[in-house]
């Protein structure tokens, strides 16, 4: 485990618009504000379709990420997420997870890794700038997964 005392910067309500994309605006509200690291505590709303982390088929290793893409339509979501820096990319690499339910089969649930979705009536969000230390997400492991590190020395550098 790792683990690091955060200084937190400004604090940002965010209301997503009806056929918004997520994640497009999400990234674009960081590059105007020159956000590079932040933390999302909550968000919620619904999605007209939402593409998460997922397979119908098993799993051919257990031990390894899954990046299959699955597309859900018209679910209620809440969520939450780590905006960190990266380095191989030198972009903002958002790491989102939702809890979505399903409004054409009696609010069945997915839970997974956010890859994308379009915004359907609204989405509310609630965003913490993060001063420092520095919070990167470099390929780490065996499976190059995208991994959150500090850089304890380092503050964030605006965009």
């Amino acid at each position: 485990m790792r683990h690091t005392e955060l200084k937190m910067g400004r604090t940002f309500a965010l209301a997503f618009d009806d056929g918004d994309d997520f994640v497009a605006e999400l990234t674009g509200f960081c590059a105007e504000m020159g956000i590079r690291q932040a933390i999302i505590p909550m968000f919620l709303g619904g999605f007209r379709e939402v593409s998460l982390v997922g397979t119908n088929g098993p799993l051919e290793d257990p031990e390894a990420p899954v990046w299959d893409e699955t597309v859900l339509h018209t679910v209620e979501a809440v969520g939450s997420a780590t905006l960190a820096w990266s380095p191989e990319n030198d972009a903002l690499a958002p790491h989102i997870h939702v809890a979505v339910g399903r409004k054409d089969l009696a609010a069945a649930g997915s839970v997974s890794h956010l890859l994308g979705a379009e915004v359907q009536f609204i989405q509310e969000m609630f965003l913490q700038e993060v001063l420092s230390p520095g919070m990167l997400r470099p390929l780490c492991g065996p499976h190059a997964v995208p991994t959150l590190t500090f850089a304890p020395h380092q503050e964030a550098q605006p965009l």
